[in-house]
């Protein structure tokens, strides 16, 4: 019979290699549990947590398995071995001539610079009937192994049986170094005559898995195996990376070369055990003390453990006693100094350890960014950002109480905001992000150079921040009295808000948009303006604050295009549209703060069908049934021109149409002087003109372009 000659690539496709980072400081409180399944060091699922790239892995929490390069994974230290439980198994299909009918490559997961395929621990299979199958090494085209399954003449279907000894299935150990290999096979003519189709299996299996010839039927089926791969970290040989920054190796360990000027391993040294890419993670073995070392020393000798060690005194038991005394005061004195010694070398180790981890955290919550803009600030604008403190990790965990629950003010979608105290007795706001991603990491720093350009009584004033964590911190003074959203829709705080507290509320937030807008050095955008977010102190004054997602436009610029950010109910429809933002996005959001402050209502509330507080208030101001929204205590403090006059402005500033809004600089001009006419005598004509009182019956006055305006709002809500 013809031998057909079919290419199965055995594994090994190398990698770009990679350079390792430091291995002995892994960040803080990283995940080293995934179900009863230990992450040991150098591997790990978050930044920071593992050596290498190739080292990452993913904990799935439903099944509490480990999943690397797709595939479900066990992990050794002590072995330096992975056990990769989705390896192909290949099948080729022959027809009753013995000729192939199809085949294909053989493909063992996703290989990496430093993981490589176990002779020792792997071995391989082939399972059918009546053929030979030969491993060829591709440089030297000599036979490296081979073997032969095959089958009695009424073996049409697999047996049950679970040996692999030639009957239906043959295996055979794997080269030294099975990193470029063909497998040459050929069908043969036995006692086999009565099968029509069969296929042969082939796979490098785990030599512990139980493999049963039984598993392997159908030749269009995909089959798996586990595989074992050993690992090694690193880009070059033990002597190179000795002393580097590097250098993955702890104390108490040896450096042994696993592939000569491509990789090493790392061992604790005799006598300690652990895990030897931690720094301190090999740890002595106290042979005297363990079970497991019982009878260590000869009977009647005297077991002393050293570090690393041990050895045997040779004196009998009548002699132990002078000699125990003398050797208990010379071992508790070395003891002391060993241990004044360690404590001083591990607090240097530890300083050292920790200003390299906060050195990493700073670089990765954007350190660098920031002093990209200090450096920009410093050219262009006077130098605003130096002026910022960079507080330490350790005033701030001292102020909030290591953030404590208690201390919590208030939750966002990108942090919570902590109540403290610094030790010169200035009580604080610190923000501390929710999670450490790149784009958190950039709103926080966009929010640092926004507010530090920013000097105004109604605008949070920033007191500097802290980058050397796993996630950044930002200090804010501190306004003691809540939030406008907290005071205006508790049921228990609406009636403490005055009507003229309100209007001045308003007047105050419109003024410091109006500044943000036209008399900034630089036009700013807040792109998040709602009633949550404006703080008020205990004599109920406006203060605006969370800057992440504001926009800095130079004077030039109109708009600009973003993606959209910000929060339903109080989102201009036009830039919920078409992605550009400008000033009048602000004045539409305000506007729904303003009908806020005149109905108590929420800008979208729980109930299902609700199509959100701008169209209800719009709706009620044209339909002239305002009278039906209010709050009680607008309707009971606030004049009815007054209160006509203010949610007519809100109208407007709600219109679709971003053209037909008034400026800010306009609305906080319209708002002074409704403040102001109401202090003089007979102010109350000063309101009153053509339009209907709140207290007519409500009756429609839409026109066309408002019901479009509508319709277009409730498809945006």
């Amino acid at each position: 019979m013809a031998p057909h000659i079919w290419l199965v690539f055995l594994m090994i496709c190398s990698t770009q290699s990679r350079k390792t980072e430091a291995a002995i400081a892994p960040c803080d409180n990283c995940q080293r549990k995934c179900g009863k399944l230990e992450i040991p060091y150098p591997f790990g699922t978050d930044k920071g947590c593992y050596i290498d790239e190739a080292f990452k892995v993913t904990c799935n929490k439903t099944t509490g398995s480990l999943i690397w390069s797709n595939g479900t994974v066990d992990i050794s230290i002590s072995t330096h071995s992975l056990q990769y439980k989705k390896s192909m198994v290949v099948a080729l299909k022959f027809d009753k001539s013995g000729e192939t009918q199809y085949g294909h490559t053989l493909m063992i997961g996703d290989l990496h610079n430093n993981f490589y395929i176990s002779h020792t621990r792997n071995k391989f299979v082939a399972m059918g009937c009546d053929f030979y199958a030969y491993i060829i090494d591709r440089q030297t085209k000599n036979f490296v192994g081979g073997c032969a399954p095959f089958c009695n003449r009424t073996d049409i279907l697999p047996s049950p049986s679970s040996s692999c000894s030639g009957l239906q299935c043959c295996q055979i150990n794997l080269p030294k170094d099975p990193t470029d290999l063909y497998l040459w096979f050929e069908t043969m003519n036995t006692m086999t005559k009565s099968w029509a189709y069969h296929c042969g299996f082939f796979a490098i299996v785990d030599k512990d898995f139980a493999l049963n010839k039984s598993m392997f039927s159908d030749c269009n089926q995909r089959y798996h195996v586990p595989l074992m791969y050993e690992w090694a970290v690193g880009n070059t040989s033990c002597s190179k990376a000795t002393g580097r920054v590097d250098y993955a190796c702890g104390q108490n360990t040896e450096c042994i070369d696993y592939k000569p000027g491509m990789s090493y391993r790392c061992k604790c040294s005799k006598g300690y055990r652990g895990n030897p890419y931690l720094l301190q993670g090999c740890q002595d073995i106290d042979e005297c003390g363990e079970a497991k070392y019982k009878n260590t020393c000869p009977k009647n000798d005297l077991c002393v453990n050293t570090a690393g060690g041990y050895y045997c005194s040779p004196y009998h038991r009548r002699n132990r006693f002078p000699v125990l005394i003398a050797l208990g005061i010379g071992l508790a004195v070395g003891i002391l100094v060993l241990v004044a010694i360690s404590l001083w070398i591990w607090r240097k180790i530890q300083k050292i350890n920790d200003r390299t981890t906060k050195q990493r955290c700073f670089k990765r919550n954007g350190g660098l960014l920031l002093q990209q803009q200090i450096s920009s600030s410093n050219s262009t604008k006077g130098g605003v950002l130096p002026e910022l403190k960079l507080f330490r990790i350790e005033e701030l965990e001292k102020a909030t109480d290591k953030f404590s629950e208690i201390r919590i003010l208030g939750k966002g979608g990108l942090g919570t905001v902590y109540k403290g105290m610094l030790s010169d007795g200035k009580i604080v706001a610190v923000k501390k992000a929710n999670i450490s991603d790149d784009s958190q990491v950039s709103q926080f720093i966009n929010e640092v150079f926004i507010l530090s350009q920013i000097n105004h009584r109604h605008i949070v004033k920033l007191l500097g921040c802290c980058l050397e964590t796993q996630v950044p911190l930002l200090v804010y003074e501190y306004i003691s009295n809540g939030t406008l959203s907290q005071h205006i829709h508790d049921e228990q705080n609406t009636s403490t808000v005055s009507w003229e507290n309100r209007l001045r509320i308003a007047a105050e937030v419109a003024g410091a948009l109006a500044y943000l807008h036209s008399y900034a050095s630089t036009a700013i955008y807040h792109r998040d303006i709602k009633s949550s977010n404006i703080l008020l102190d205990e004599n109920y004054k406006a203060v605006i604050s969370d800057f992440g997602l504001s926009r800095s436009v130079s004077i030039d610029r109109t708009h600009l295009t973003t993606l959209v950010g910000g929060t339903f109910g109080y989102l201009d429809p036009e830039y919920f549209r078409c992605g550009q933002l400008n000033d009048k996005s602000d004045v539409y959001a305000f506007g729904v703060v303003l009908a806020e402050i005149l109905t108590g209502q929420k800008a979208i509330s729980s109930t299902k069908d609700d199509v959100g507080l701008a169209l209800r208030f719009r709706s009620a101001v044209k339909k002239n049934c305002l009278s039906e929204i209010l709050e009680q205590v607008v309707a009971d403090e606030g004049d009815e021109e007054e209160i006509l006059a203010v949610a007519k402005l809100a109208k407007r500033c709600m219109k679709v149409n971003a053209r037909k809004r008034p400026s800010m600089k306009e609305v906080a001009a319209e708002i002074d002087q409704l403040r102001k006419a109401k202090e003089l005598p007979g102010h109350q004509d000063s309101f009153r003109d053509d339009s209907r009182s709140i207290s007519e019956s409500c009756q429609s006055s839409e026109n066309d372009s408002e019901a479009e305006d509508d319709q277009t709002m409730s498809k945006t809500n």
